[in-house]
């Protein structure tokens, strides 16, 4: 694991990036007065600038919406990016060659030559573009015409084309200074000087920051020598196809404000999408959506456990319930939900934009459907259900699904809905989905979160031992955070930690800690010495060991108050979130007619909860 970066190396990047700079890569600017620029600003919606930038002291504030910071936090909340990614994307375009230190990975691989691969790249991309436009891309041209591409959609993509000829882009290259060497490491030319790709329409392939990481390329000519219809730029330092989204460079900022992201298949897919208004649409390059891809996602929703939405377009047929299959057994790394938008003609995102118009493509993401559906459906139908015997088979295979949704005050109706599908009884459901996930049957949905610490053994006069919390279990992802942040930065707290409490714990062994921490001040006492004093003081070794843990995890961001008030407003919010959704449920079950006094009893709550709720939601929101 490569470790933290190191402080004089970021420093020598905020001094390199001048913010002016920066961000005028994304907000026309003009002089304000007294050396300040002024634009739109770029996180809120308004006709007249209040975006304010100031060089002489590499800040940004805006008097609209409050945004501030400098040029490192705004690449972090423009392109929604951790600060060591925001770190390296600024070192990596001002050439600064990044240390790391407190970790066993060592030093990463040379900026420098990053950098020129990325240049590289950059210049490539427009060639390909300017091409597009040349007699001999003719093909290329007829291509997008016939899929409902005409030249602005081209150049918003940067659709271009490769020449016939083989070498012209080398020699375009060698031109501008680049080497051989560079060119190869860049996935531009093979051995021998050929270009590496040839007579092909081309896609440029971006970050989130709009650098050209590589490229995606579809034959056009019967004669082509490379017998896949589209070839990928190979794995170079910079591109990693199973870390690159194509189209994320447009549809990053929308992803962040929608809470939503639409997985495609192909380049023109997303083209379609982002035309037909679907504008979070993005596409994976030559190769399946996977693990990593899923985390990349999550990060630019913004990975709270409460809200987003992950939306994939798979074909109904058997390669997309293979596909969906295999994007399930990987659902745990998104703490969005994530659905699937089936188009019952078959026909993907492009030819139904084609076929039946832009309407058709918003219509079939709104169709979407929960994975766990689509793909219960599909167990579901290889089975015999007018056999017994096919049945029970059925719901042995479906009942894992079930048991996995994340969401326990759902699950409930899940296996009534299962019940319903396989025409068994509900208990029997009950009893096979408790058995796959471990729980005890019951009645109603598990408690998702246990109200009280584990309670002392009496026989022995000891407290039972706690079970250490998976660190990777994303539905405790901010509950783990936070404890983290107690215990690191207790000087950005105060007495009474921000009105966090030990019910906003649902895992026993957090909660246990909070516990702990919750009485004690940390006033006046170093970020060291308090951890050492909390860890110290524990007398059960399960929690001493877990508080440990969470001391010596990093943690990648600046931390002040206003940044550790807004996580304890996500862990509240997280417990609001479920008091209302179990509120809800009881309210559905109760007669306002018959029982009026307790059903207006839990309205008046549920108003107030709504109340908090949003009011928790504005304090997450916080940097």
């Amino acid at each position: 694991m490569v470790g933290l970066i190191n402080d004089e190396d970021i420093a020598e990047v905020r001094d390199r990036a001048r913010i002016d700079d920066v961000i005028a890569a994304y907000v026309s600017l003009k002089p304000a007065g007294g050396g300040s620029l002024k634009g739109l600003c770029p996180f809120h919606d308004e006709k007249t600038p209040s975006f304010q930038v100031t060089p002489s002291r590499g800040f940004y504030y805006c008097f609209g919406c409050g945004e501030s910071g400098d040029a490192i936090s705004f690449v972090r909340k423009i392109n929604n990016l951790s600060f060591a990614e925001a770190v390296e994307h600024l070192a990596e375009k001002y050439g600064v060659q990044l240390r790391f230190t407190e970790g066993p990975g060592g030093q990463r691989e040379n900026p420098g030559s990053r950098l020129r691969i990325l240049e590289a790249n950059g210049v490539a991309a427009e060639y390909y573009a300017e091409q597009l436009l040349t007699p001999d891309a003719v093909v290329a041209r007829q291509f997008a015409q016939g899929r409902g591409f005409g030249r602005e959609v081209a150049e918003k993509f940067g659709l271009g084309f490769a020449p016939t000829s083989g070498r012209a882009l080398g020699q375009h290259l060698r031109g501008r200074g680049y080497r051989e060497e560079e060119l190869i490491a860049a996935g531009l030319m093979r051995q021998g000087g050929w270009d590496f790709f040839q007579g092909r329409a081309i896609w440029p392939i971006k970050d989130a920051g709009g650098l050209v990481l590589g490229f995606g390329a579809r034959k056009l000519y019967d004669d082509d020598r490379m017998p896949a219809k589209y070839l990928n730029t190979p794995e170079t330092p910079v591109y990693k196809k199973s870390h690159v989204l194509y189209g994320l460079d447009l549809a990053r900022t929308n992803i962040g404000k929608k809470s939503q992201a639409v997985i495609v298949e192909g380049y023109t897919d997303v083209m379609a999408a982002h035309v037909a208004g679907v504008d979070t649409a993005v596409a994976s390059c030559g190769t399946a959506f996977g693990d990593d891809h899923a985390r990349l996602i999550q990060r630019l929703l913004g990975g709270d456990a409460f809200h987003g939405e992950v939306i994939f377009t798979f074909d109904g047929d058997a390669a997309g319930q293979k596909a969906a299959l295999k994007v399930f057994s990987g659902d745990h790394h998104f703490a969005a939900q994530t659905y699937v938008a089936v188009e019952p003609s078959g026909l993907d995102p492009c030819d139904l934009r084609l076929q039946q118009g832009d309407a058709a493509v918003r219509e079939l993401v709104a169709r979407r459907q929960p994975l766990y559906r689509f793909v219960m459906t599909n167990v579901l139908s290889q089975y015999d259900l007018d056999r017994v015997d096919g049945r029970l088979e059925a719901l042995r295979a479906a009942a894992p699904l079930v048991a996995s949704i994340r969401d326990n005050s759902l699950v409930s109706g899940y296996i009534r809905e299962l019940a319903t599908m396989l025409g068994t009884d509900v208990e029997e459901v009950r009893k096979v989905v408790s058995k796959a996930s471990g729980r005890r049957p019951a009645e109603a949905p598990t408690q998702q979160r246990p109200a009280t610490p584990p309670p002392e053994d009496e026989s022995q006069g000891a407290l039972i031992t706690y079970e250490l919390p998976d660190p990777n279990d994303r539905a405790l992802t901010v509950e783990r955070d936070t404890l983290k942040l107690m215990l690191q930065y207790p000087d950005a707290f105060v007495d009474g930690w921000h009105g966090a409490s030990p019910d906003d714990y649902s895992n026993p062994a957090y909660r246990a800690l909070f516990a702990v921490i919750a009485p004690q001040s940390p006033q006046g006492v170093s970020n060291s010495e308090w951890s050492r004093r909390i860890i110290e003081g524990l007398e059960d070794d399960s929690l001493r060991q877990l508080a440990v843990q969470l001391a010596v995890e990093p943690h990648p961001m600046a931390v002040t108050m206003p940044y550790a008030v807004s996580y304890v407003a996500k862990l509240r919010l997280l417990k609001v979130m479920y008091t209302i959704a179990t509120l809800k449920s009881k309210l559905q079950r109760t007669n306002p007619v018959t029982d009026e006094t307790a059903y207006n009893q839990m309205f008046t709550t549920m108003i107030a909860l709504e109340a908090t709720r949003k009011e928790l939601l504005v304090l997450s929101t916080g940097e």
